[in-house]
């Protein structure tokens, strides 16, 4: 029968004692953990004896991974919230709607020159208000309302009834889309407006730049004006809506988009347009006023 190995000083080894071909001077770190391991999972084997062995290991006392058991201070950091994670590799589309967010607010704040009395330009503020007041959609529809009252035709009627339709489309559209985006107005922007409402403090879309772009389209293709005329309404859109801009009230993307949003709403009303063939109440109830 085969003797017990025994170590240098004459004791045998024991169950816990590790064998000379797995210690660093004979198989390095790495041969020395994968004899630890087959040892703490052969049948018998103490787990202490296994855990005394791992901690013994060249890698752990070198301090790469904690130690199951270890104290708090070798224990894994928790995960940081996901709120608080850097997103290290952000979407092109992200990247993209980020610069042009940047981009649209340092514009509006260099073309805000008419925003306070202060600004470069603000001897021109009180003209600009006044442009304000022409885009609103309150005289507007006051003034559609009027002339519908005064009108005598049948087709005048017909006009002036689609024109109250879309300017009760556009206010519509306009106060449904604020609600949904919610986008403040710029910092700069002095809240001294023109009978405003509690939607009226959110931005997107400038309702002014829908309105302009409505009216717009709807007198070119339904009035007739000289070519003076024309290139004047033409002008007082546009000017119109560069003058939010200029007083603060929104951004360009505002306007940009208000302008899209009203030549997209005149091509609803034309679909729609009330006529006393396919509206006929309407035009007998008004008659009847």
């Amino acid at each position: 029968m085969p003797s017990p190995r025994r170590n240098t000083e004459g004791r045998p080894l024991g169950p816990c004692a590790p064998s000379s071909s797995g210690s660093p001077a004979h198989g390095g770190g790495g041969r020395f953990e994968f004899q630890s391991l087959l040892n703490s999972r052969a049948p018998g084997a103490d787990p202490t004896c296994a855990r005394l062995r791992a901690s013994e290991s060249p890698v752990h006392r070198r301090g790469s991974f904690p130690v199951a058991g270890a104290g708090p201070s070798q224990a894994l950091p928790s995960p940081l919230p996901e709120e608080d994670r850097m997103d290290l590799n952000p979407s092109f589309l992200g990247i993209a709607l980020r610069s042009l967010l940047a981009i649209d607010l340092w514009l509006s704040k260099k073309l805000g020159v008419c925003a306070g009395e202060s600004s470069s330009w603000g001897s021109v503020r009180p003209l600009m208000k006044l442009l304000e007041i022409s885009g609103h959609g309150i005289p507007w529809l006051l003034g559609t309302l009027y002339c519908l009252s005064r009108s005598d035709s049948w087709a005048g009627r017909e006009v002036l009834m689609n024109l109250l339709f879309a300017l009760l489309l556009d206010l519509l559209l306009v106060a449904l889309i604020k609600g949904l985006v919610r986008r403040r107005r710029p910092a700069h922007n002095q809240m001294d407006m023109f009978f405003t409402l509690s939607v009226d403090k959110y931005s997107f879309p400038s309702g002014h730049a829908t309105r302009a772009a409505l009216v717009l389209r709807f007198i070119l293709n339904h009035l007739v004006l000289a070519i003076p005329l024309r290139v004047l309404v033409v002008l007082w859109a546009f000017i119109l809506g560069l003058s939010r801009v200029m007083l603060g009230r929104h951004n360009v993307t505002d306007v940009a988009f208000g302008f899209f949003l009203g030549y997209m709403q005149y091509s609803i009303v034309d679909y729609c347009w009330l006529s006393p063939h396919n509206a006929p109440i309407l035009f007998v109830l008004w008659n009847q006023q």
